[in-house]
Parts: C-alpha cells; sequence; structure tokens
C-alpha cells in the first residue's frame, strides 16, 4: 500500500527577542490526547493548499498574527501516531516576523511564551519525540532535518526513532 500520511505543518513564533518560542498548552479539553503538553502552532492542511500557505493560515486562525518572515527547517514522518494509527508527515517552520499581538488561547487551550533554554531543557512537557528533534531545530549552524518518529497510537517507538541532518 503506497505512503499517504497526513500532511500538516508545525510552526514556532520566535519572540522579537529571539530567546523564547510562542506554545500551546494543551489545557482546553481533558479528553485531548496532548492534554497538559505543550506545542508549536499548526495543522493540517487542506486540498489544495501548499505548505507555505497552510503554515499562514494556521497561525492566523490559532494566534491571531500575521507571518511576515519564515523559514522551513525540517520535516518530520509519525507513522502509526495516533487513535487510529494513522501516518502523519509534518513540515516544521521557524517563524522570525510577525505582526499583531498575539491571542491569550484558543479552542485547544492558552499560548504562552516559553523560553528557548527552557524547551531544550525538558523544563515543559511535551511529545516525547520532541525532546529529540528540537535539539536540530533550533541549532545555529542552519542545518536542515528529517525525522522518522514511529509511534503506536500514542506510544513512542523511540527504539526506532532517526534524525538525519544535511
Amino acid at each position: 500500500m503506497p505512503y499517504s500520511p497526513i500532511l500538516a505543518t508545525l510552526g514556532y513564533i520566535l519572540s522579537p527577542d529571539k530567546q523564547s518560542v510562542l506554545m500551546i498548552h494543551r489545557n482546553a479539553r481533558s479528553s485531548d490526547p496532548a492534554f497538559g503538553k505543550y506545542n508549536g502552532l499548526g495543522g493540517k492542511m487542506e486540498p489544495g493548499e501548499d505548505v507555505a500557505a497552510c503554515m499562514v493560515r494556521e497561525i492566523r486562525e490559532e494566534a491571531g498574527i500575521e507571518v511576515t518572515g519564515m523559514r522551513l527547517l525540517g520535516t518530520l514522518s509519525w507513522p502509526g501516531f495516533g487513535a487510529d494509527s494513522e501516518s502523519w508527515f509534518g513540515f516544521v517552520f521557524l517563524v522570525d516576523s510577525w505582526a499583531g499581538t498575539p491571542f491569550e488561547g484558543n479552542d485547544e487551550g492558552s499560548l504562552q511564551w516559553i523560553p528557548i533554554a527552557d524547551v531544550l531543557g525538558r523544563k515543559v512537557p511535551m511529545w516525547e519525540s520532541d525532546y529529540l528533534w528540537l535539539p536540530h531545530f533550533f541549532a545555529a549552524d542552519g542545518a536542515t532535518f528529517h525525522g522518522v518518529l514511529p509511534y503506536s497510537g500514542f506510544e513512542p517507538l523511540a527504539d526506532q526513532w532517526r534524525i538525519t541532518r544535511w
């Protein structure tokens, strides 16, 4: 069977001083599988939408700001993820320029500025696989990356995870 993942975007918005990122604290619905975790902003691509347009739309919808500058830094594959063990493929962006005032929250939870050092220092709860690829994302060397991070439902298969940088 051909690989036909759900395509999605994931963005991390830098603060004006470049020391923090805007993250969603998934604390709005206790039934959310990501309840209590922090994540970047983003979501599923719509039919006919390109990845850049999807990222801009998702940030506008989730944070109420307009992207004026962003860079695609990597891609991620999450085979077997979720309640129905879908495969997901994500395009990960760093948003380094934007306009407006971010919302305080949305239907998924509260929006919070989190110091990058706290993200990299594992001081905020996230999906386990995020701790593996986010150091590559925030690396200052400009290398791009691709990660394959298999799950079985919501359980990580960490012994199969791999990151490639180039």
